[in-house]
């Protein structure tokens, strides 16, 4: 018989060697793998966030923007044209308007010329004054085709809008308050809009 076997002091503790092991190896959590699958869920957001933009969407992208702006300058282009030619129009209409007002001044012009140099010492009074009567109502017969109104209100109730009151003077009675009595200077009017007020003298009443 072996002698270890009889011998308590000789044979292995066993149990005691059981205790020493687990002592050693330490204990794994049971929670260790909870840990690790979120870093594994947010390794894939990450991913999916770093993902670049394709080339498609740039290319498609920058030509929209290509597009938007040519039809950008496009516009401004026709609208500068457009410009132009409003300015240019209005410009023509405007030299046509006045060549046409000079055309019918031009008969008048003609005998305002003659009867300005006319010789004294062979023509009378009486001729000078009715060649100027004559080219007076040519003046009056154009003006008046273009739309020009005489603003002429003797004996009319003063109107501020077209009269200026230059004087007052006593009003005989009361019907004649704010009449006009006298007119120094007529007024014109081209299509309603008024050109030169006239200047007037204007009853007052005292009473």
């Amino acid at each position: 018989m072996n002698r270890s076997d009889k011998d308590p002091a000789r044979r292995p503790n066993t149990e005691q060697g059981d205790a020493m092991t687990d002592d050693i190896v330490p204990s794994i959590p049971e929670h260790a793998e909870d840990d690790t699958e979120p870093a594994s869920v947010d390794s894939a957001s990450e991913s999916d966030a770093a993902e670049p933009v394709s080339n498609d969407v740039v290319g498609a992208a920058e030509r929209a923007l290509a597009e938007q702006q040519d039809k950008y300058l496009r516009l401004a282009a026709e609208y500068d044209n457009y410009r132009k030619r409003a300015v240019r129009e209005r410009t023509e209409a405007s030299i046509r308007g006045q060549a046409d007002l000079l055309r019918g001044l031009l008969d008048a012009l003609d005998d305002l010329m003659r009867f300005a140099h006319v010789d004294p010492a062979t023509t009378d009074s009486k001729t000078v004054v009715e060649g100027v009567a004559m080219v007076e109502r040519k003046m009056l017969k154009t003006l008046t085709a273009i739309g020009v109104e005489i603003i002429n209100p003797i004996d009319q109730t003063f109107d501020p809008a077209t009269m200026e009151a230059v004087a007052t003077e006593p009003a005989l009675s009361p019907e004649d308050d704010h009449v006009v009595a006298r007119v120094y200077q007529q007024g014109y009017l081209f299509n309603g809009q008024l050109l030169r007020a006239a200047r007037v003298v204007v009853k007052q009443w005292n009473g």
